[in-house]
């Protein structure tokens, strides 16, 4: 029954513990897409970027603008392509497919969508692409992975608190007869079932010790295997890295969570026999 306690809560610690790193990490993901508060506008064929660029510059949501020409562009891709003759690309596709664009900087983040209307509005613009559609992405699956996260949690966390109470009850009833000794003699209630609450709480913390290292195991194999991936894969997963505070946090809240699943099952289980 002690395995059957502390397993019980391993396994909803580290469930718990997942869904609560995945869901930082979502969010860290949510604030790198947020903070990058630019507006891609692609022009028409033959609009010059620099032609527009003091009328997006006039626009109240806008702190930034940057013109970039069709060449420019093209020279850039090309070079991220590792193509070194340039011009024999060009020649290829029958000149530079690219257009002119411009790079729009808004104030807020909420401010976006606005601010991509008016750009639509102007003419000469082609398209405007900016991160919204991404982000409100990640957002709905950070939401719905907090509420299955919430009702596992509930569930195991009932189940934890439950095998506990049992545990500790049997532990109860095995010492009865040294606990009407005790309570013979003098003994307090508290001096009598405080062992037994310790037990429990116990418990709780050594499910969380477990939880935390096999957190652990998985983080480092994740963190060998997104080392081996490509560099692109690796830019995009930079925002989900933990900061060294919630690295510190998270054990500290498996630990909190556990001592407390513990002491509610052995303050259930003592209650019964206190009340006699």
């Amino acid at each position: 029954m002690n395995w059957a306690a502390v397993s019980t809560v391993t396994v909803l610690l580290f469930l718990f513990g997942i869904s609560l790193q995945a869901s930082w990490q979502l969010e860290g993901l949510l604030g790198q897409f947020g903070s990058q508060l630019e507006v891609s506008v692609y022009l028409n064929t033959g609009v010059e970027a620099t032609t527009l660029e003091p009328i997006v510059e006039a626009l109240p949501e806008v702190i930034a603008v940057k013109a970039i020409s069709k060449e420019e562009a093209w020279a850039a891709l090309v070079k991220e392509m590792g193509i070194s003759d340039i011009a024999g690309a060009t020649q290829q596709l029958n000149g530079n497919p690219l257009v002119d664009e411009l790079k729009v900087k808004a104030r807020t983040s909420e401010g976006v969508p606005t601010l991509a209307e008016q750009l639509r509005k102007l003419q000469g613009v082609e398209e405007v692409r900016y991160v919204d559609e991404a982000v409100k992405r990640i957002a709905q699956l950070n939401q719905g992975l907090n509420w299955i996260s919430f009702t596992i949690t509930s569930v195991l966390t009932l189940t934890a608190i439950a095998v506990i109470t049992t545990t500790i009850r049997l532990i109860v009833m095995a010492r009865r007869r040294e606990i009407e000794i005790m309570q013979l003699v003098g003994a307090t209630t508290a001096w009598i079932y405080l062992p037994f609450i310790l037990q429990g709480i116990t418990f709780g913390i050594a499910g969380a010790v477990v939880a935390w290292g096999l957190i652990s195991a998985v983080q480092h194999f994740l963190g060998n295997l997104l080392a081996q991936q490509p560099d692109l894969i690796q830019f995009l997963t930079g925002g989900v890295q933990l900061s060294p505070i919630k690295l510190l946090l998270l054990p500290l809240v498996l630990l909190s969570f556990g001592g407390l699943v513990g002491l509610m099952g052995s303050l259930f289980a003592v209650r019964r026999f206190a009340v006699r």
